[in-house]
């Protein structure tokens, strides 16, 4: 129930910084001067202020999101000699891809998995499971950390709020579209917009964005492997198998949803149509491309 609320009050939070940054636009309507016509400027921008400002909202408050989600606990003095091997690991890491050492974290669950977040790839966060600790030895924790950081040094989560900022635009651009010819051509409504034009919409914007969510998810995929690579360069290709191994025989359960993409372990292994709805690969598939991967 927290995590519901806090998901709801935050998409709140959002909209009313949205709709406050389309005033000071000078945006109140997509319809042109006459009542008749769209505004495609005026509608640009709308589409574009909730595509690219929802992303980069939630992106920003990731970190904090995060945390709370998952109740990780940052480390901010070692407690144990497994922290400080944690954040020396880290720290070394961070050298290697030429990045700030970001704020490392554990956080409580039984499932083997790791995640990264953050705006800047210098002020990013690294957090670990407690399940991922008690189930891989530290050369396989080394390359789950490598895999993390890689992400973090590519830029990983920036990338994909782009392009989720472009695919948002998109769709809220393209769907009032054509709910405004649905609205004028066929229900031949003459002035404002009809309860047609707002049904067309919302039917449209569920379509097109169910669209749109696969090409997001297949530049998530692609992420993936490629992080899988780094954490191979960073730990060694052998290590990195070993902890997918790892990953692929435990507990098969992803983080919250709204940050599962994320996450180094994915939903459930599926098959066929249903890959496409998936923000990681198969594990099997990432195993048989790290030990054909070419490595520089």
């Amino acid at each position: 129930m927290k995590r519901i609320l806090l998901f709801l009050a935050t998409n709140i939070a959002v909209l009313v910084i949205l709709s406050i940054v389309l005033r000071l636009l000078g945006v109140d309507r997509i319809l042109d001067e006459s009542g008749v016509g769209l505004n495609m400027t005026s509608l640009l921008i709308f589409a574009a202020v909730f595509g690219f400002g929802g992303a980069f909202i939630s992106l920003a408050m990731s970190k904090w999101m995060a945390t709370r989600l998952t109740g990780a606990a940052i480390i901010k003095a070692p407690r144990s000699e497994g922290e400080l091997w944690l954040l020396d690991t880290v720290k070394k890491q961070a050298a290697v891809v030429g990045i700030g050492m970001p704020d490392v974290a554990v956080f409580d669950s039984p499932t083997p998995n790791a995640f990264a977040t953050g705006m800047n790839k210098n002020k990013a966060l690294v957090a670990v499971s407690e399940g991922l600790l008690r189930s891989m030895n530290r050369d396989e924790v080394e390359a789950v950390l490598g895999h993390e950081m890689s992400h973090v040094a590519n830029g990983d989560m920036v990338t994909l709020t782009l392009i989720q900022g472009v695919v948002n635009t998109f769709v809220i651009f393209i769907s009032r579209v054509v709910g405004h010819f649905v609205d004028r051509v066929i229900l031949k409504n003459e002035e404002g917009h009809g309860i047609g034009f707002f049904i067309t919409t919302i039917v449209a914007q569920i379509v097109f964005g169910i669209l749109a969510s696969v090409i997001v998810l297949w530049f998530s995929r692609q992420r993936e492997y490629r992080a899988d690579v780094g954490g191979a360069h960073l730990a060694g290709r052998e290590k990195m198998i070993s902890a997918l191994e790892k990953l692929k025989k435990g507990i098969q359960e992803p983080l919250p949803e709204q940050m599962s993409a994320f996450g180094i372990n994915g939903k459930p292994v599926t098959h066929g149509w249903k890959v496409l709805f998936m923000s990681h690969p198969p594990l099997e598939d990432r195993i048989a491309a790290l030990r054909g991967a070419t490595m520089l």
